[in-house]
């Protein structure tokens, strides 16, 4: 049974309960040792937790190695490869690794310059620093919930190609990440294949029946617009995303883990930790092609990733 509970009182022993952290994204679920061995009414309860906060959070889960890991993402459906370009830790984990205060330090959406998009990612703290390394998510429901009428016009029949060309390593910092010697991976090795996908802006949720808007930085133009009018729409769009009312931040402590519906939700790794270390370990489950609200689906337009989700096409 799942029930509310005030997330600074100890959750019972043998209860799963699960808090509201904010008003439209987060939770926090207390009463689950993470790993593979979960029962079937655990796992209803975290992915209902999910689909309904987008992100949920556990805490002190010391016990999780790579193996327990993958078991744990494995009970929500099939896992996919680490990355299709960059392979780290197993054949399953990625390892985002850094310390010279760099991170994903830009807004996106987990892998969404293939046509398959993983429909759920769980990453766990390894190495936290001492301050800073937050993570913030934001609701891309929401934020297509919340748009003005004429921006839904405008948005419900839009395309974007994404690209993995145009991932937060190229950013203006990318000089000192490339420097970095403890670095995982590079800007090189992330594009060493190159793929885009033509993606609608607006894309129906397979599980929920919800809108919810597929951008994040992979974007690299919209459908029959010039550059210009593309990067212009593209920041308005991001801004209405990223809305402080939107999102949520997490304050990472070693052995935390978070899950979160990639179908719905951007997130973003703030780089304000200084020389500190900070690894975070990432699996990801594998999910359908996007459709638009007219039932049109994704389209590939260079690069083939089968091997990095052999999931068959959804039809939702």
């Amino acid at each position: 049974m799942t029930i509310q509970l005030n997330h600074h009182r100890p959750a019972p022993t043998g209860e799963v309960t699960v808090t509201q952290l904010g008003g439209r994204i987060g939770a926090l679920i207390e009463g689950v040792r993470v790993g593979g061995d979960l029962d079937e009414a655990t796992v209803s309860t975290i992915r209902a937790a999910m689909l309904k906060h987008k992100v949920v959070f556990f805490r002190g889960q010391h016990q999780l190695d790579d193996d327990g890991h993958v078991a744990f993402a494995d009970l929500f459906g099939e896992t996919t490869k680490a990355h299709p370009t960059v392979n780290t830790g197993s054949a399953k984990v990625l390892s985002v690794a850094a310390s010279r205060g760099m991170a994903a330090n830009s807004w996106h959406t987990d892998v969404t310059f293939v046509d398959r998009i993983p429909a759920l990612s769980t990453l766990r703290g390894v190495t936290i620093p001492a301050y800073g390394g937050n993570t913030v998510w934001a609701n891309t429901t929401a934020a297509y919930e919340n748009l003005p009428a004429p921006l839904r016009a405008l948005v419900e029949d839009l395309w974007a190609v994404h690209t993995n060309d145009y991932d937060y390593a190229a950013s203006s910092e990318s000089a000192v990440e490339e420097a970095d010697a403890n670095r995982v991976f590079t800007r090189d090795q992330f594009a060493s294949t190159t793929y885009e996908t033509e993606h609608p802006v607006v894309r129906v949720h397979p599980e929920t029946g919800e809108r919810t808007l597929l951008l994040g930085h992979f974007v690299k133009r919209f459908v029959g617009l010039n550059s210009a009018e593309s990067s212009a729409l593209f920041q308005l769009l991001q801004n209405r995303i990223t809305k402080l009312e939107n999102t949520f931040r997490w304050a990472w402590q070693e052995g935390d883990v978070a899950l979160w519906d990639n179908r719905a939700t951007q997130h973003y790794a703030v780089a304000d930790f200084g020389n500190q270390r900070r690894e975070v370990r990432r699996v990801t489950v594998a999910g359908d092609v996007p459709r638009s609200i007219s039932g049109r689906s994704s389209v590939t337009l260079t690069g083939d990733a089968e091997d990095f989700s052999t999931i068959a096409a959804l039809v939702s």
